[in-house]
């Protein structure tokens, strides 16, 4: 989801990510060219239990005239305004320019219980597969509905209603839309033809937005949902934040806060947040979070599919990742295509994107991508106009700054397990003798920050951040190899492989991997690199898990004090060369806050634990014959 600051919201999700930074001229001057080109339609839609879901209609305003256009659909939790056919949008009604501009007929709605459409709001709508289909009196009483159905039903509607398509419908989304983009692929509408999930939302237990292997993203939710959460007593065109929480360093705040409960105090959620109460009443991946998975519906996909995400996406890198694998696992027929480049949430919608933080691309990725992938995308499938013979995978090497073509995702190549060794050495040796450990004291009220300095909001440079803040300090393990004699290119995703102890109960687990630039002043990927980012620590990826689900995550366990435990799980893919010269650098700690919420390291329900849960506790990682700790990179041969 688009997770922002509470403040925000109004101005960033009533709009497609891609107005968010569009200079007031150009605005004004598309704002013109909406008003010139397209005529606007306000209609309630019903759908099959008779919820009616407002829909905001664009059709070109020389369809008919020798002229047949395509249904282009976004359906949204984030307003399909501004509302009233007078009132035209400043920017769109594309998801970008180069759409507004090749005219589609465009479609944005209101999902249930949200904004100007009636029905109740459900997270993550689990998806219910025996409602699918064209609707009938016994399946709709019977079934119900879900996000499939309901694009069904709204597909269905304007074929009818809307003159002059030509009976061709493509749906796309960045974020929850893509969600709703992807939801809509189960049993889709014979009509629906393409579908580009971006950043889709996917499985919020395992890696999207609410939590990351069990751990909860406190910094993300309580600032989305103070908003996002409000009631929605019936149709209505804005929301009143239940609060504003309104701080200059949030890790200050969110340590000053306390047990995860007392958000729930009179100056914040209070118990109002339908939302905010459902994420910490179920804090197992429970029945809940298993129906919002939807992976396991992707199956026997029809439409064509473009997946789209960021490499550097701090909510939802997981859902476009694993969205593409679910439908390449189980819908092998289907013209499934995967693109990853060098992007923040959304980034690839934004007019430029030529750097990020303090790298610098050598070329405009976003541009490349909407003029070279989703416009040829929607142009051959919905309007058989052109080819689309895109790579398997089109994916951005953060380490070179180039686009490679691969034929798979990931690509085939070689496991490289690189062990931790004692005296902070990393390399694909395996440890020799027994009892060799490092250890720290992980310190819940003193925990480690996710990002260097005194930020308000999360700081999105986090994703490539120099961890040297980080490896400063007694409760980061660091281990690094020596330098490269040849470059190293990971293509896939990452495994952590941990043997750990604690004399607590429970324990959080950060690993990350890190490209350590040379102490010299040359070496950056995009050439001559300034004197201050000589060794500089580049985080390449990293993830949490919550060690109490690391054999299950539906049923937890403690750890026993002091006994040696197995601890694995994934990292999220990466395509990142190392270069020659470079070294590759692992650090392991144990929290990352205010990222994600401070676990108590005693084995209580963190939801309602108090601030007597909170203990400090002695964490051991080994690294001997019997517990080679370490972690395990896909390698790309060349």
């Amino acid at each position: 989801m688009l997770r922002f600051p509470a403040a925000a919201l109004p101005l960033l999700l009533c709009a497609a990510t891609a107005h968010a930074q569009v200079p007031a001229a150009t605005r004004a001057a598309d704002s013109a060219y909406v008003r010139d080109h397209y005529q606007k339609l306000d209609r309630r839609i019903p759908m099959r239990d008779g919820v009616q879901l407002y829909t905001v209609i664009y059709v070109p305003k020389d369809a008919g005239k020798g002229h047949e256009y395509p249904i282009l659909m976004r359906r949204t939790p984030y307003s399909a305004g501004p509302y009233g056919e007078d009132n035209y949008p400043k920017a769109g009604p594309g998801q970008s320019r180069e759409l507004t501009r090749e005219r589609f007929i465009f479609v944005t709605q209101d999902v249930r219980g949200r904004y100007m459409s009636e029905g109740q709001f459900e997270e993550m709508t689990p998806t219910v597969p025996a409602a699918h289909g064209k609707p009938t009196a016994k399946r709709s009483k019977a079934y119900g509905h879900d996000e499939s159905t309901d694009t069904y039903d709204t597909i269905e509607w304007l074929l009818r209603n809307v003159p002059h398509h030509n009976g061709r419908v493509g749906l796309m989304g960045i974020s929850y839309p893509g969600f709703y983009a992807a939801a809509a692929l189960p049993d889709a509408h014979p009509a629906l033809k393409a579908v580009s999930p971006q950043a889709p939302v996917t499985d919020e237990f395992m890696g999207d937005d609410a939590n990351h292997h069990g751990a909860f993203f406190l910094l993300d939710n309580f600032d989305f949902l103070q908003s996002f959460d409000a009631p929605h007593p019936g149709p209505q065109p804005t929301y009143t934040p239940l609060f504003r929480a309104e701080y200059a360093d949030a890790y200050r705040f969110f340590l000053d806060l306390g047990p995860i409960n007392n958000a729930n105090g009179p100056a914040y959620f209070n118990g109002r947040a339908k939302t905010w109460n459902e994420y910490l009443a179920h804090p197992t991946y429970d029945a809940y979070w298993q129906a919002r998975n939807l992976r396991p519906h992707l199956r026997n996909v029809r439409p064509a599919t473009l997946v789209v995400g960021g490499w550097f996406d701090a909510e939802d890198l997981f859902g476009a990742l694993n969205t593409y694998r679910a439908i390449e696992q189980q819908s092998p027929g289907a013209h499934n295509r995967l693109v990853m480049g060098p992007w923040t949430h959304g980034a690839w919608a934004r007019p430029e994107w030529s750097k990020f933080g303090p790298l610098r691309f050598g070329q405009n990725t976003a541009q490349w991508y909407r003029d070279n992938l989703e416009l040829r995308f929607f142009n051959h499938y919905l309007k058989g106009k052109g080819s689309f013979d895109a790579a398997e995978a089109t994916v951005f090497n953060t380490g070179t700054n180039q686009w490679e073509q691969l034929s798979a995702w990931p690509p085939t190549g070689s496991a490289w397990a690189l062990r931790l060794q004692p005296g902070g050495a990393l390399g694909p040796e395996q440890p020799a003798g027994t009892g060799s450990f490092d250890e720290y004291l992980s310190d819940p009220h003193r925990p480690v920050p996710y990002t260097n300095g005194i930020h308000a909001g999360r700081n999105n440079e986090y994703m490539v951040e120099d961890q040297r803040f980080a490896a400063q300090r007694p409760d980061v393990l660091v281990y690094q190899t020596a330098p490269l004699p040849a470059d190293v290119t990971v293509a896939g995703p990452l495994r952590a492989e941990l043997f750990v102890s604690t004399t607590g109960t429970d324990a959080d687990f950060v690993v990350k991997l890190i490209d350590v630039l040379p102490d010299s002043a040359r070496g950056w990927a995009g050439g001559a690199m300034p004197a201050p980012r000589a060794g500089y620590q580049q985080l390449v990826r990293a993830e949490v898990i919550r060690g109490r689900f690391r054999n299950s995550f539906e049923k937890p366990e403690p750890f026993q004090p002091g006994q040696v435990t197995a601890v694995s799980y994934q990292l999220p893919d990466v395509l990142h060369t190392f270069r020659k010269g470079h070294r590759l650098m692992v650090q392991v700690q144990s929290t990352w806050f205010p990222l994600v919420d401070r676990n108590p390291q005693q084995f209580v329900p963190i939801p309602g634990a108090g601030a007597a849960d909170f203990q400090r506790a002695t964490i051991r990682v080994y690294h001997d014959a019997q517990h080679p700790s370490g972690v395990v990179l896909p390698v790309l041969a060349r």
